[in-house]
């Protein structure tokens, strides 16, 4: 598997192309990927996307992806890392270094859909105003180019840091938006895939609380027990898999840490009302 590295803080790339631009691959940096024109499947973690113009996608490092074009495909691709984003804090310690702290906060610990990341629609035709003006700026190259260019791409950064902060906060109680509570959020998101470090024990020694009284600290800010917000995020992706790959039920068993098929099964169909299967068979009555 090809891992790619980013040697300058952000980079911009256009291309268009009939087939797949790159093959499967995995990059160390953060990746935005704009749709201008063309339709495809976009592959991400081995789930399947449509695309068509229009789509912003936002990939963390280490993600998985590629492409399957469907229609001649004009792509995109904006390209930062940690560096990027430090340097935009370090040179505003007024409101905009610490709104730039946040973003890098909200990329560096939030979980966040893998489609397309424009969930406000006010905010699709201003995306597309702003990659405009990118796009013309590459084109045109004039005085103050880099600067410019580089004001634009804060500016797209913070439309998608502001709809991550939305679909966090509209899928989440009010009362979760507290330090430690958000964190412990956080710390579950990261480590989904890692049972042995969601056990109480592991959590409590993690955040210097009490084993006593981490589940009742946990309740008490997002009205949810720890083991049920556990089990209800990782359904939630399971429902994405289900939705969006061909995976089999023992494969996304394994991979979310349930004992087996037959575990999933049960669980699923608790907390769901159907089985997996089922929920496979009848998506397009679900989705309608």
């Amino acid at each position: 598997m090809q891992t790619e590295n980013l040697f300058q803080p952000f980079a911009i790339e256009f291309k268009t192309t009939d087939d797949c631009p790159v093959k499967p691959h995995k990059h160390t940096f953060f990746e935005l990927v704009y749709i201008l024109d063309g339709k495809g499947i976009h592959h991400i973690n081995q789930n399947k996307f449509p695309y068509e113009p229009g789509n912003l996608f936002l990939l963390m490092p280490m993600d998985m992806h590629h492409f399957n074009v469907t229609t001649t495909t004009s792509f995109l691709f904006i390209r930062f890392n940690n560096v990027y984003l430090n340097a935009q804090k370090s040179s505003d310690k007024g409101q905009l270094g610490e709104w730039i702290q946040k973003l890098e906060y909200i990329f560096q610990n939030s979980s966040h859909p893998e489609g397309c990341i424009l969930r406000n629609p006010l905010d699709r035709p201003l995306t597309k105003a702003v990659l405009d003006a990118i796009m013309l700026e590459l084109k045109n190259e004039q005085t103050l180019h880099q600067e410019l260019l580089q004001q634009l791409v804060n500016t797209l950064i913070t439309i998608v840091a502001r709809n991550i902060s939305l679909i966090v906060r509209d899928t989440m109680p009010a009362a979760t938006q507290q330090h430690m509570s958000m964190e412990m959020l956080h710390y579950i998101h990261r480590y989904i895939y890692e049972p042995e470090k969601l056990k109480a024990e592991a959590m409590a020694a993690h955040f210097n609380i009490s084993l006593n009284y981490i589940s009742e600290y946990f309740k008490k800010h997002t009205n949810e027990t720890l083991q049920q917000y556990i089990i209800n995020y990782k359904l939630s992706l399971v429902t994405v898999r289900l939705a969006h790959s061909d995976m089999r039920l023992n494969e996304i068993a394994w991979e979310l840490g349930f004992t087996d098929e037959s575990h999933l099964t049960k669980t699923f169909k608790k907390y769901k009302g159907m089985s997996p299967a089922a929920y496979r068979k009848n998506l397009p009555a679900i989705a309608s």
